[in-house]
């Protein structure tokens, strides 16, 4: 199960940058990824948990002297973080003797550890590139295995979760996961904090899926004071499980709602955190409606990852709403509205907030197959439709 597009794009971003840093969750799926373009490129790969191979890396310099003119690919980078000392020079010297793009590509499982070492060491010499789980049109393009929307939703993006075609076996998989990552990978980043407070926090934040973040009311549920809840918060974020959806408050002229919303990322993650065993435990639970919001927010955020636009909400005092809005060069451009209903509509508050912002591109998403148009100017679609929509950066044509 590679993801094709973000591998296209990855190939692009190395024919023009010395160096580029992939980063996403643990079991994602990069490895695997890395490999093919490995394959593709004749590239060396060292993944950095192989305790040979990291002290290999150790010595950087002497590694890229054996194989010149080829693509060096590190896996859990985060592993030797001293390693981006010598980084810049190594670039700088192969750009020297004429190899200015291709050098390195650079994975890690966080942001905070890997992208503060290579904003720092690294400016003007890396792209980067973000890998999400498995996303709802390349499912459904794919030959094999093939995996249905309500299974990629119910059981979330990270391929394993997929491969283990039993589900209860699959839940477990993703319940090892949970527990790997708040007994392991959570303080050997440096975090400090109890596995059992985090996976507290952890599942409060999946039971207000897509809700405002309130800090003083998960303060008063954990225990803690909103100084450590705003902590746990970042870890998620810098794990890169949980996304903290900005509020969009350009200069409108309105009385806006300022803090963030708040998604676990995987909803098969986040349907393990709430013990949701099966689809229809799903539909039937009170989470639900947040859970889609997320989930189709995930799918279309990986996609405008690529096209640089960046996601927000909108929120107004007065009631103005929009879902996902997204942004390229400060305008907002394209407002969607997120429905888990055979008929949908869009509100009053969707085009009060289209008209706030100006935006033209107007979409309603539901769990449906056909598209059509809305008053308003609004295209009512499926998801993988705007996936595809957004993709190819071009505007809806329906018959």
């Amino acid at each position: 199960m590679i993801q094709r597009e973000l591998q296209k794009r990855i190939l692009e971003l190395l024919r023009v940058n010395a160096a580029v840093v992939m980063t996403g969750p643990r079991q994602v799926g990069k490895t695997t990824l890395a490999l093919a373009i490995s394959s593709v490129l004749n590239a060396v790969y060292r993944d950095l948990e192989n305790p040979r191979e990291l002290e290999q890396v150790r010595d950087l310099e002497l590694l890229v002297s054996q194989y010149p003119g080829r693509l060096i690919i590190l896996d859990e980078v985060q592993r030797a973080p001293e390693i981006f000392a010598p980084l810049r020079g190594i670039i700088d010297q192969r750009r020297r003797q004429g190899l200015r793009s291709g050098q390195f590509l650079i994975l890690g499982s966080a942001s905070l550890e890997l992208l503060g070492q290579t904003s720092e060491s690294l400016a003007g010499r890396v792209s980067y590139a973000e890998m999400s789980g498995l996303n709802l049109l390349e499912c459904q393009t794919a030959k094999e295995p093939e995996i249905s929307a309500g299974e990629l939703w119910l059981r979330g993006g990270f391929p394993e979760s997929h491969l283990i075609r039993d589900q209860g076996l699959s839940m477990q998989w993703r319940r090892d996961l949970i527990r790997t990552y708040l007994e392991r990978e959570a303080p050997q980043f440096g975090f400090r904090v109890p596995a059992e407070t985090l996976r507290r926090f952890w599942t409060m934040l999946a039971h207000h899926q897509g809700g405002l973040h309130n800090a003083t009311t998960l303060a008063k549920g954990l225990g803690v004071s909103s100084q450590s809840v705003a902590r746990y918060l970042d870890i998620m974020v810098d794990l890169l499980l949980v996304r903290r959806l900005s509020p969009w408050y350009g200069n409108v002229g309105k009385r806006l709602v300022k803090s963030p919303r708040i998604y676990i990322r995987d909803s098969g993650l986040l349907h393990t955190l709430l013990d949701i065993h099966s689809l229809d435990n799903l539909l039937g639970h009170p989470v639900a409606g947040g859970s889609w919001e997320g989930f189709v927010l995930e799918n279309l955020v990986d996609e405008n990852s690529v096209h640089q636009y960046r996601p927000y909400f909108y929120r107004t005092q007065r009631g103005a709403e929009i879902d996902l809005v997204l942004v390229r060069g400060g305008i907002p451009e394209i407002a969607v509205e997120v429905k888990r209903a055979s008929n949908p509509k869009a509100g009053k508050g969707y085009h009060i907030g289209c008209d706030d912002l100006g935006i033209e591109h107007r979409y309603v998403v539901y769990p449906g197959e056909k598209s059509y148009r809305l008053p308003g100017e609004v295209w009512t679609t499926s998801l993988p439709e705007l996936i595809n929509t957004l993709r190819t950066r071009r505007g809806m044509s329906f018959a």
